[in-house]
């Protein structure tokens, strides 16, 4: 049962990701729907439930617009695994201050990039310009689109997708 199930709220806006328990809980109380099954069902001593791969919930949830948090993996994921600097996908990948903080580079998603360790080094702490270097793309803020948010579900859950585009 730990097989993940994307929660959509009243208008079909995805909202979260949940375990299968929490989803069959809100669907047994009365407080969301299933909208899709994929998966098969799932015993208990005397009944069978649906397994549900998408919940929607009965009434609508207002939230604020997500924004992405900061860190390590999402600065990796936004710049899908690829040093800005020499183009090299995977391997040894770390995080470059665009202008340093020694120099008053700021700690955000605008002066932050990922880089192989070898251009890393090579730069040290020098600004691109004084180390000779070019970023591949300008660094920004990921977008909070349903399809970015939900995005490291959707190659293991593809049947999400109808539900993630257009938001």
């Amino acid at each position: 049962m730990s097989s993940s199930v994307l929660v959509l709220n009243a208008n079909f806006e995805p909202l979260n990701v949940c375990d299968i328990r929490r989803a069959l809980g809100l669907i047994l109380t009365d407080k969301a729907t299933m909208v899709l099954n994929g998966r098969g069902e799932i015993h208990s001593a005397c009944k069978s439930f649906p397994s549900p791969s998408v919940i929607r919930l009965q009434y609508m949830v207002h939230r604020p617009r997500v924004h992405i948090k900061l860190t390590r993996r999402e600065i990796f994921r936004r710049d899908n695994y690829t040093c800005q600097y020499c183009g090299k996908v995977g391997g040894n990948l770390t995080v470059d201050h665009i202008i340093p903080r020694h120099l008053h580079g700021q700690h955000d998603w605008t002066n932050l990039v990922t880089a192989c360790s070898a251009c890393n080094h090579r730069k040290g702490g020098r600004t691109i310009m004084e180390a000779e270097l070019r970023l591949l793309r300008q660094p920004k803020e990921p977008s909070s689109s349903a399809a970015y948010v939900f995005g490291r579900h959707a190659k293991e859950y593809t049947e999400w997708q109808d539900f993630l585009t257009g938001w």
